[in-house]
């Protein structure tokens, strides 16, 4: 009787070979063959599941969001309803530092994207945008809930949460590079957040 096969389970197991391959060699070192020597398949059984390399490409780079996403709900759902602003949005910008070793694969792989899409290798920066600007409106959300809480005035709290989520980019890629170890990391996402939110919002957090 021929084993039945899990589809989903099977083009897990390419995109995770696919975001190894990213690692070691970046978007560049991605073809079918090493695509299929990573995962221990043939070419034929990647091609048959994804006919296109960019077609993989863009699932990885939804694996990837996919899995921040479900972090994310994690640590919100620890975090309990009735989290302050500063305790969320701390709890959601470090979870984009690589902070451990699958982090920091996340972000090696964001980062090859992000330069792909500068390059002009296949990859546009518009379809991999929809996870900053996601990560701005629940940044831009918890500001305006602190900012409702305190009765202080943020001028923009957009245009906050666009310079957070630049800060915590380049954060993560300078990690990467090796500029700063995880405490300064998190010591410096500290900081910018007094910086918006003021030392009073730490101060109350800590007295809950």
């Amino acid at each position: 009787m021929p084993r039945l096969v899990d589809h989903e389970v099977r083009r897990r197991h390419i995109i995770d070979a696919v975001r190894r391959v990213i690692v070691t060699g970046g978007l560049e070192g991605v073809t079918f063959q090493t695509v299929a020597a990573e995962a221990g398949i043939s070419v034929r059984l990647v091609q048959y599941y994804f006919g296109t390399k960019k077609e993989f490409l863009l699932a990885t780079h939804r694996s990837v969001m996919e899995d921040a996403g479900a972090r994310f709900m994690q640590r919100w759902t620890a975090l309990g309803s009735n989290a302050a602003p500063r305790e969320a949005l701390r709890a959601v910008l470090t979870e984009l530092l690589p902070l451990d070793d699958q982090r920091r694969e996340e972000a090696l792989v964001l980062g090859a994207f992000g330069w792909a899409a500068i390059t002009g290798q296949g990859i546009t920066a518009e379809e991999t945008f929809a996870a900053p600007r996601a990560l701005v409106m629940v940044v831009a959300d918890q500001l305006r809930r602190a900012q409702h809480a305190d009765g202080s005035s943020l001028r923009n709290p957009e245009l906050d949460a666009e310079l957070v989520a630049m800060a915590i980019g380049g954060l993560a890629q300078g990690m990467l590079q090796g500029y700063g170890t995880a405490d300064s990391a998190v010591e410096l996402v500290d900081h910018l957040l007094d910086r918006i939110l003021g030392t009073s919002s730490r101060n109350d957090q800590h007295q809950r």
